[in-house]
C-alpha cells in the first residue's frame, strides 16, 4: 500500500505557549498524521533573535507548519526561506490573532483591513519558496460582520496565489476584548467557512474554532476540506488517538497511554542530556489521562515543583505506576 499523503484535514491550532517542539513531538506519538503548526514566531524574531530557537524541530514532528506574525513582504519572504531550509512543508501568515500587542506591530487581525498588502505578502513568500504559503485569518474585523467583507478578503488572496485558507469562524473584535475573550464571545458562524468552499471549491478551506469532538469534525468535513482545532487536543491528548483511522486510513495498532511515554524516554532524555528541565516537557503531558482513573495523581505529580526540581525521566515512570495503582484499586471487586 502507498504511503499516505500528507493532508490537512486534520490540524493543531498554532497557539503561543503551547504549540512548542515539546508539545508536537508528544501529539506526533499518539497521532502520525495530525497536520502540526508551531507557535505565531515574529518575522522581527526570526531575523534579529535566535533563530535555531524557534525553528528547531524534530523531523518526526513533520508535516509541519511554521506560523510567521508580520506585514514586510521582504521580511516575510527570508523567513519564509528560512522555513523551507529547515524542512518545514508549509509556511502560515498570521491575519487573526487580535491582541493590541500585535496589532501594535501591525499585523495579526489588524490585516484584514488591508487586504493589498496581505497579498503582497503571500506574493512574495510564493516567489521565494515551492512551500505552501498559506493564511489563517478571522471572517470579519469589530462590527464588520458582513459575509462579503470575507469573500472579498479570501478572493483577493487567492489572487496573489494562496490556495489554503484557514478560516476561525469568529470576528475579530480588536478593541475592548483580550485575546481569550476573542475566542469565546464572538458567535461562531460556520456556515460563512462552508460558503467560502462553495464560492471558492479549487481553494482549500479549513474550519477553526471551538470544535472539540469528532462528532462535530465529521459534520464539519461534510462542508469543508479540513478542520484545526486548538486547545482541546492540549488539554486532552487523547482525542488524537482516533484521528489517523478516522481522516487518513491508517488503522495502525493504536499503543497504551503508557506506552506512548516509554516510547519517548529515549527523546525525553536527550533534550534533558543538553540541559532541558523536565518540567518543560511534563507540562505538556498533563492531560494524558484525562477522564481516567489516576488522572489526578497524575498531573499533581507532574506538575509538583518540588517533584520536578532535578528530577529525571524517573519521575514519569513513578507517576505512571501512580496511574496503574489507581486504575487497579478501580478493577478490584467489592466484598
Amino acid at each position: 500500500m502507498p504511503p499516505i499523503a500528507p493532508s490537512r484535514r486534520f490540524t493543531i491550532a498554532p497557539m503561543l505557549d503551547w504549540t512548542d517542539r515539546f508539545y508536537r513531538r508528544f501529539a506526533r506519538e499518539i497521532s502520525h498524521h495530525t497536520w502540526l503548526y508551531t507557535e505565531m514566531v515574529t518575522t522581527g524574531a526570526l531575523i534579529h533573535g535566535d533563530r535555531e530557537r524557534f525553528l528547531r524541530f524534530d523531523p518526526v514532528e513533520n508535516p509541519l507548519a511554521l506560523q510567521l506574525g508580520g506585514s514586510d513582504p521582504t521580511d516575510l519572504a527570508r523567513c519564509a526561506r528560512m522555513a523551507r531550509d529547515w524542512g518545514y512543508d508549509e509556511v502560515n501568515l498570521n491575519v487573526g490573532c487580535p491582541s493590541e500587542r500585535v496589532q501594535n506591530g501591525s499585523f495579526g487581525a489588524c490585516l484584514m483591513l488591508e487586504s493589498d498588502l496581505v497579498a503582497d505578502c503571500v506574493k512574495a513568500m510564493r516567489d521565494a519558496v515551492e512551500i505552501d504559503v498559506t493564511v489563517k485569518h478571522r471572517i470579519g474585523i469589530d462590527k464588520v460582520e458582513d459575509y462579503e467583507f470575507v469573500r472579498d478578503f479570501v478572493g483577493r488572496i487567492a489572487d496573489a496565489g494562496c490556495r489554503t485558507f484557514i478560516v476561525h469562524a469568529r470576528n475579530a473584535i480588536l478593541k475592548g476584548l483580550s485575546p481569550k475573550e476573542n475566542r469565546d464571545i464572538p458567535p461562531l458562524k460556520y456556515h460563512y467557512a462552508y460558503q467560502l468552499k462553495q464560492d471558492f471549491p479549487c481553494l482549500e478551506i479549513i474550519v477553526n474554532g471551538g470544535i472539540t469532538t469528532h462528532e462535530q469534525v465529521a459534520e464539519h468535513l461534510q462542508h469543508v476540506d479540513g478542520v484545526m482545532l486548538g486547545r482541546e487536543p492540549y488539554h486532552n491528548p487523547w482525542i488524537l488517538a482516533e484521528v489517523d483511522q478516522r481522516y487518513y486510513g491508517d488503522a495502525h495498532p493504536l499503543r497504551t497511554r503508557e506506552q506512548i511515554m516509554h516510547d519517548l524516554r529515549a527523546y525525553i532524555e536527550g533534550e534533558m542530556a543538553e540541559g532541558l528541565p523536565l518540567r518543560l516537557i511534563a507540562r505538556h503531558v498533563l492531560g494524558l489521562y484525562q477522564g481516567q482513573p489516576g488522572a489526578r495523581q497524575w498531573r499533581r505529580m507532574l506538575s509538583d515543583a518540588k517533584l520536578l526540581k532535578d528530577a529525571d525521566f524517573g519521575l514519569i515512570e513513578q507517576a505512571l505506576a501512580a496511574v496503574e495503582a489507581s486504575q487497579r484499586r478501580r478493577e478490584e471487586p467489592c466484598d
